[in-house]
């Protein structure tokens, strides 16, 4: 299925799963949505012509999750995610001031043992209204993509002990950027994702424009910004794809 992938383990791992929760191929099958054939492939390790997407509505199914790792030139794919991320933090930003919030990034807090950072940590003056926001360039595990209600007492204070902010009402705001592969993963998990935050961007952008009293968490879809420098690169795309696809993995690229 994927190079360098124990498939064997993998499917030894699916089996160990389904024995625990004590339920049959028959069962899991029913479950994913799949038929039992499936299932004893992926049990056994024969993963060839079965999808990516199967194997995740196996695994989900038996509550657990499975994880592809792609690895591109060392630390490079790192520091790529990491300018979408910044991208997408400087466009927020960039929305948030045109309405008249006050924005502060990167926020740290630490109350009570509980530490961590808040992306975009944004003020409504004039209706005393907090949003939190997270943001994330692709969509992360469901049970990491809402911060959890620990944390939400965590940010009044937070923003009072910072900047002297006192809001009257808390919003949590989930920033994604606007692709057809995280709008699909969410779609697979709209239950989970609309029982922690029931709004879509419409809602959020009409409340960002005018901000009520009302408990508020949604999902604010954004169109990928450009990393800087990243322009009038069109018509090299293709050609450096080809070319990367011709360099043996481990090889220096082509200037």
């Amino acid at each position: 299925m994927l190079r360098g992938m124990d498939t064997i383990r993998f499917g030894q791992k699916v089996r160990a799963l389904r024995r625990r929760r004590g339920c049959r191929q028959e069962d899991l099958a029913a479950a994913a949505g799949v038929s039992r054939a499936v299932v004893g492939r992926v049990e056994a390790g024969q993963l060839a012509g079965v999808t990516v997407r199967v194997v995740d509505r196996v695994t989900v199914a038996i509550g657990g999750s499975a994880d592809i790792v792609l690895r591109w030139h060392g630390e490079a794919l790192d520091r790529l995610l990491d300018e979408e991320h910044a991208a997408l933090v400087e466009q927020l930003v960039a929305i948030l001031r045109a309405l008249g919030w006050e924005v502060a990034v990167e926020v740290s807090f630490s109350r009570y043992g509980e530490r961590g950072s808040i992306d975009v940590l944004a003020w409504h003056a004039e209706t005393r209204s907090l949003a939190v926001f997270e943001v994330k360039s692709v969509t992360p595990d469901m049970g990491q993509c809402c911060l959890g209600w620990t944390e939400r007492r965590v940010w009044p204070r937070t923003s009072r002990q910072n900047r002297g902010w006192k809001p009257v009402n808390v919003a949590k705001i989930v920033v994604l950027g606007d692709t057809s592969t995280n709008r699909d993963r969410l779609s697979r998990h709209e239950a989970t994702i609309r029982a922690a935050l029931p709004l879509g961007t419409r809602e959020v952008r009409r409340w960002l424009a005018a901000p009520g009293p009302e408990t508020f968490a949604g999902v604010l879809f954004l169109r990928h910004a450009r990393p800087a420098g990243a322009m009038g690169r069109g018509r090299q795309r293709v050609r450096l794809l080809q070319a990367d696809a011709r360099t043996p993995l481990g090889a220096a690229s082509p200037k």
